[in-house]
């Protein structure tokens, strides 16, 4: 359309117009004259609205969908990762109660045995320079380690100090071929010495080729002179086998390590040696060994005993043998024991 004057003085008439029934429907509220023209015009461009609305609703639907997939990954996002927060905090947790345990039962040797340690935490396992059974700990020089210092556990002897560096030290095993460590049986005091076969036993050679020695049988730390690099008294293992006496001047046993060298945490340096030797102070507890059921036969003096031929007979007048071999007499009780 031109804009020409015809069409100007047009619109304005329609807008004066439009305003007027503004006014008229408002002023009547629920009686409006023009309710019956609203209504005849939903008629007409409702269906016409509900065209564009399923058109544009899927657009407009999608939209929305995008941006709460996005909220809703935003959240998914937050509680993952206060998930895996919580887990490792658990998991700390669970770590820090076993390293407590494992701290304790170190305190309570080097109490035992007297010994002043230095605590550490295994920070490595074998060496850059060889195949060694080695491992590092997080205290060094500056913390007051040596060369040649015993390194325990909470459950025995794990080895001595090689190499310190300022803040870190290397410790060989005691499990490590180029391992020995002189050796004191328990109550027998038989000593020997003891040598690294990697994840095998430690194998020890007895000074005396006759000494009496069983499997079960445990055995400590002998000490060196002054103390280095073994301090007396640290629980070394149990026997686990002994090779026959060949007649020689030493004996073999097969010795199964208290420590478990393969999963280190907690460990002590020894840095000042007790004052006296603790013999077996150390060594833990024995297990206290389980009674032996037995069973307890009572034969009655007078009962009647079948004989070979189905007849009755007093027992006074024939014995007959009870399971075991036993043959009770008529005259007498006895009873006797059977292991289960």
């Amino acid at each position: 359309m031109r804009d020409t004057r015809e069409s100007r003085l047009l619109l304005v008439l329609l807008v004066a117009i439009a305003f007027a029934l503004i006014t008229v429907d408002i002023r009547g509220g629920e009686d409006s004259p023009v309710d019956g023209a609203r209504q005849a015009a939903a008629g007409v461009f409702g269906p016409v609205e509900d065209g564009v609305s399923a058109a544009v609703n899927p657009v407009g639907n999608a939209v929305s969908a995008i941006r709460d997939s996005g909220e809703r990954h935003d959240r998914l996002a937050r509680l993952e990762q206060e998930n895996a927060a919580l887990k490792a905090k658990l998991g700390s947790d669970d770590r820090s109660r076993s390293r407590l345990k494992q701290l304790d039962k170190m305190l309570k040797v080097a109490g035992e045995g007297q010994y002043g340690i230095k605590g550490a935490q295994v920070i490595a396992i074998g060496a850059a320079q060889g195949f060694s059974w080695t491992i590092t700990i997080d205290v060094g020089a500056d913390d007051g380690i040596k060369r040649d210092m015993t390194v325990l556990n909470g459950d025995g002897l794990v080895g001595r100090v090689t190499t310190v560096g300022s803040n870190t030290a290397t410790v060989l095993l005691a499990n490590d071929p180029d391992f020995t460590v002189g050796t004191r049986m328990e109550s027998s005091d038989e000593l020997g010495f003891a040598s690294g076969q990697g994840d095998r036993p430690l194998r020890v050679e007895l000074l005396n080729g006759k000494a009496e020695v069983k499997k079960g049988d445990r055995l400590v730390t002998f000490g060196s002179q002054a103390d280095k690099p073994f301090v007396p008294g640290v629980p070394v293992g149990v026997v686990s086998r002994v090779d026959p006496s060949g007649g020689g001047l030493t004996r073999t046993l097969y010795v199964t390590p208290y420590v478990g060298f393969s999963k280190l945490d907690i460990v002590g340096v020894v840095v000042q040696a007790p004052t006296k030797d603790p013999r077996d102070t150390v060594l833990p507890a024995k297990p206290k060994a389980k009674p032996t059921p037995t069973v307890t036969v009572t034969v009655t003096p007078g009962a009647e005993v079948p004989d070979g031929g189905g007849q009755q007979q007093q027992g006074d007048a024939q014995e007959q043998p009870l399971a075991g071999g036993l043959q009770p007499r008529a005259d007498d009780l006895y009873q006797y024991e059977q292991e289960q």
